[in-house]
Formats: C-alpha cells, sequence, structure tokens
C-alpha cells in the first residue's frame, strides 16, 4: 500500500500562485497514473490534472494553461503548479495514484485507490 502525503495550498488572491506537493511512500512501478481532484462545496468532484510514469499530461479544460501537474520520481513526490489562480480554483485538492496502469494517465476517479489527505485551496477575488 503506497501513502500519499499533502502539502502546500492555503490562500492566494485571484491571479495569485500555490503549489501542492504530494509526496508518495514506498516503492511503486514505473507503470502508474498520477491525478489531482478538486472538490467545491456542493459540486462534483473534478480531475483537473493528471501525468504518468511514461510522461504526458492531461487537463481540464478549466485550468489548461494555467496548472501544470509534475513529477520528482527521485524524491517519489508529485506537484500541482497553480497559476493564475480564480476565485472558481477554491476547494479541497486531492491527489491520487494508481499502479500498475500502462499508457496514459486518467483523469476519473474511479481508478484511483491510493489517495491523499487532501488540502484546502482558497482564492479570494
Amino acid at each position: 500500500q503506497v501513502q500519499l502525503v499533502q502539502s502546500g495550498g492555503g490562500s492566494a488572491q485571484a491571479g495569485g500562485s500555490l503549489r501542492l506537493s504530494c509526496a508518495a511512500s514506498g516503492d511503486f512501478p514505473r507503470a502508474f497514473s498520477m491525478a489531482w481532484f478538486r472538490q467545491a462545496p456542493g459540486k462534483e468532484r473534478e480531475g483537473v490534472a493528471c501525468t504518468s510514469g511514461y510522461g504526458g499530461a492531461s487537463y481540464a479544460d478549466s485550468v489548461q494553461g494555467r496548472f501544470t501537474a509534475s513529477i520528482d520520481s527521485a524524491q517519489k513526490t508529485f506537484y500541482l503548479q497553480m497559476n493564475s489562480l480564480k476565485a472558481e480554483d477554491t476547494a479541497i485538492y486531492y491527489c491520487a495514484l494508481a499502479l500498475d496502469w500502462p499508457g496514459t494517465c486518467s483523469r476519473a476517479g474511479d481508478v484511483y485507490f491510493n489517495w491523499g489527505q487532501g488540502t484546502q485551496v482558497t482564492v479570494s477575488s
């Protein structure tokens, strides 16, 4: 079982930036998919970004061009860089990891069984 521990987040003004981190414990193969989700009050969970051990990334239209998902393989840490933040980015953000995942990454929540604890991001306008 891989454990994911999140850090970062907090508050920012609209137009500002924040970075989320997700540190993974334990060993896992290169064949993985890693994703970032968010959930705002009263809204459904949204897969905002994903990347895989083989490279490539996918982003929701709502964050395309503003958010960047990356991986530090040596540190087994995943990052979500969030730029040009908007008030509608306010949500609890979760990282998630799917192991033995071939091919491109997925932003579908039901394929993930390893989740971080969540971190609040609040953007004020």
